[in-house]
């Protein structure tokens, strides 16, 4: 039995031996395709956890903006009150007319409207309507007693032609006054919007790639990437490895808080004074007029075509000339060891600078500041005055943002003038103070902000990590639709805030001009679906 056993064996060795081969080659490649499936598992798990990590961050990064926004808005608001003194101008004005009141021997300001609408009727119908449409009192101001500025009735014709030449002025810087600082509080609150996006999506840029560096150079003690936002547990580490860096960095919004708002309101100013300068105060305006005015104005401040808007300059307004960023420092309170801190141009303070300028200067940022300014003229011109100053009813609770923002309106009745600047005086403090504020609420609605700072937050790693780190390792290339491409190893896709994942390419010759392209062709894509 034994021996016809071996003889069975030494007859079929070969096909045996084939087939002890076949299934152990069976085993190992099974077990080679197990082994791929489950890494394959692991890394498809291990990008989706990045992906809705770096989602949260980057979605938490917004929320930082808005709040900060509405930390610094109040810096430049307190700015312009003070030096567009509109509800002091209205209180003068209130003043001589009760001074006039006592040296006619009126004794209440309500017995004018017993006659025929005369001149004087208007004047003071018109101040009792900003007075009341405003909601300031004379109290507030600070101003005297008008009737102690009385004169007696025997002042001759020449001391009342003086007074209504004196309260024709007034009532002209009263209009100017009112219009451009609620106008200038709409071009700051979109600027310091923008400056805030850049700023801290590009700290949030550097927070990420701290932490590629330090998986990439810190051997396999940290098996991870850490994308969670623990800013507040470890300030020293807030927006990367370089607090005082970032700390610098953050501090150039002074310029446009202290400096930066003055030349966009002389530019506003200028522009109020042109279009708006012919009216008279006791003209009537309707909506469509208003309306068409409110763009005359824009287009003087931004550019009356999409090229001039595109090519339109905002970089003087928001940060400092080289010759000028050691005295913002200085200012701020930051103190610096060298006087050329900043304008080194090996320093990490400087890369920030010099990229947050390129994106300042780029035609993106020009285009979504003007949809920024579109959202907050709409909320102003087309609600709250439209509502308030003409009783036109609200046409729908959610505003269409991406219509056109003024739009032709007809039969509406006309109002006097007054009741237009009253409006204006209040939604001025509404625009720099108002909580919740509305005017940003509306800015946060548009699509491309979130789509800039996307961009922002995902172009460039290559340029940022270079000074990091020299590491190669940290890059793979691979073939792309338009060529090679240079990736981050980790993966750097997120989903926006519309539920749309970004697609941007983070090539070697990509720059933030094309990034920016794709985005928007992929929203624009989206939106179509």
């Amino acid at each position: 039995m034994i021996a016809a056993t071996r003889r069975w064996f030494r007859r079929n060795r070969t096909p045996l031996a084939i087939g002890v081969g076949v299934i152990g080659a069976g085993y190992v490649v099974t077990q080679y395709v197990l082994g791929k499936i489950s890494d394959a598992r692991e890394r498809m798990s291990s990008d989706r956890i990045a992906r809705e990590n770096l989602r949260r961050r980057f979605e938490q990064n917004q929320e930082d903006c808005t709040f900060t926004v509405l930390a610094l808005l109040p810096t430049a608001t307190d700015n312009i009150l003070q030096e567009l003194q509109t509800e002091r101008i209205t209180f003068e004005l209130q003043q001589q007319k009760a001074a006039k009141l006592a040296r006619d021997g009126v004794a209440h300001p309500s017995e004018l409207g017993s006659g025929p609408p005369s001149v004087t009727d208007d004047d003071a119908r018109s101040m009792a309507s900003l007075q009341s449409e405003s909601g300031i009192h004379a109290s507030q101001m600070g101003i005297p007693s008008a009737t102690s500025a009385g004169d007696g009735p025997q002042d001759g014709g020449q001391q009342a032609q003086k007074l209504r030449k004196t309260k024709l002025q007034l009532w002209n810087d009263l209009k100017i006054s009112s219009i451009t600082r609620s106008f200038t509080l709409l071009y700051m609150l979109a600027l310091l919007t923008l400056l805030t996006r850049i700023q801290l999506n590009l700290l949030g840029r550097r927070s990420y790639l701290s932490s590629v560096v330090s998986l990439a150079t810190g051997g396999m003690e940290q098996s991870t990437i850490s994308l969670e936002n623990h800013d507040d547990d470890n300030p020293d580490q807030a927006y990367g490895n370089d607090f005082e860096t970032n700390r610098r960095y953050l501090t150039f919004s002074w310029w446009l808080l202290h400096r930066g708002w003055k030349q966009v309101m002389l530019k506003v100013e200028a522009a109020v004074t042109e279009v708006f300068g012919s009216l008279s105060i006791r003209d009537e305006i309707t909506m469509e007029k208003f309306s068409d005015l409110t763009i005359e104005v824009r287009k003087r401040v931004e550019g009356s075509t999409d090229a001039e808007r595109k090519a339109g300059r905002w970089l003087e307004y928001l940060l400092p000339s080289r010759d000028q960023e050691d005295f913002v420092l200085k200012e701020s309170g930051m103190t610096t060891e060298s006087p050329s801190a900043a304008s080194s141009g090996t320093t990490p303070l400087r890369r920030l600078l010099d990229e947050t300028s390129d994106l300042i200067d780029s035609p993106p940022f020009s285009h979504v500041l003007t949809l920024l300014l579109d959202a907050g003229f709409a909320t102003l011109v087309e609600q709250k005055v439209s509502e308030q100053a003409f009783k036109i009813p609200p046409t729908s609770d959610i505003p269409d943002l991406n219509a056109p923002r003024i739009t032709e309106v007809v039969d509406v009745k006309p109002v006097k003038l007054p009741a237009v600047l009253a409006i204006l005086s209040r939604q001025a403090h509404s625009i720099g103070n108002g909580v919740p504020n509305e005017y940003l609420q509306s800015m946060e609605q548009v699509r491309d902000l979130e789509a800039f700072a996307a961009v922002v937050y995902s172009s460039n790693w290559e340029t940022e990590i270079s000074p990091m780190n020299d590491d190669s390792a940290l890059f793979t290339q691979k073939d792309g639709p338009s060529g090679p491409e240079i990736v981050p190893t980790e993966s750097q896709t997120f989903e926006t805030g519309v539920g749309q994942e970004s697609l941007v390419d983070v090539g070697a010759t990509s720059s933030f001009e094309s990034a920016w392209e794709k985005a928007v062709e992929k929203d624009a894509t989206a939106a179509d679906a």
